[in-house]
């Protein structure tokens, strides 16, 4: 008896494709359950919702079985500011998208930005993170100097200089910029200890000859040499290393 049912079953279905045809079943199936929702959760301070919807606008006008859940999930993680999607059906008609969003760290180079993690991605406009720090290295080595500027972020800051830039050329050779406009090279080795050296000399001078530094060249073994910005005084030198010098603004 369950196989005469089976076997009736198997010949109306056989029946209504013969006489629909599969692309007719297909589009009647589209017309009778089509995507008529698509949700998207999240915190957006970024990504605009706009975004979302014009990357998803020809992939939704299809049926609710004929949604391809990867392809979706695909387009929403090609946008600059996505940083993890899922993507699921909900019966009838709906499509549900959980976004979490990119947060920018600094800046690298002059277009992208860098997230804490290392990632890099190119947002349509710069604009906004313009007060961000720059970040400049090698291409696919964002992740290595990322950490390598962290920690010379950490070792300024302990002396109280904020960093803006941070740059490290093909030759692995160093160079930063602090908020003061004084521009450090450190060249390719021993930089850090060469930075700490440096700073642990800044105790020995007044503020007003730490501010008169435009460049300073720790490139050196055993010292570095210093360009003053134009119209800066001579100092007394002398009267510096026996802490005899009185400051000028006194």
């Amino acid at each position: 008896m369950a196989a005469a049912k089976f076997l009736l079953v198997a010949l109306l279905c056989a029946g209504l494709i013969s006489k629909y045809g599969l692309e007719s079943i297909h589009d009647r199936l589209v017309t009778a359950l089509p995507i008529k929702y698509v949700r998207t959760e999240g915190v957006f301070r970024y990504l605009g919702k706009d975004e979302v919807e014009t990357a998803l606008q020809p992939l939704v006008k299809t049926g609710f079985f004929d949604a391809d859940v990867q392809v979706i999930h695909a387009a929403i993680s090609l946008l600059p500011w996505v940083e993890s999607a899922t993507v699921k059906r909900v019966w009838p008609n709906a499509i549900d998208i959980k976004v979490r969003e990119r947060k920018p760290f600094v800046r690298w180079g002059e277009k992208s930005l860098i997230s804490e993690k290392g990632i890099v991605f190119t947002p349509k406009s710069i604009e906004p993170f313009e007060d961000l720090m720059i970040l400049t290295g090698p291409d696919q080595q964002q992740v290595k100097v990322l950490e390598i500027m962290k920690g010379v972020k950490t070792a300024l800051a302990d002396q109280s200089f904020e960093m803006v830039e941070f740059t490290i050329n093909n030759r692995w050779a160093w160079k930063l910029k602090l908020a003061n406009g004084l521009e450090i090279l450190l060249g390719r080795n021993n930089q850090l200890e060469k930075l700490q050296r440096f700073l642990k000399t800044l105790t020995v001078l007044q503020q007003e000859q730490i501010d008169a530094m435009e460049i300073v060249d720790l490139r050196y073994p055993n010292g570095y040499a210093v360009s003053w910005k134009a119209g800066t005084p001579e100092f007394d030198w002398k009267a510096i290393a026996t802490g005899t010098q009185k400051s000028t603004t006194e």
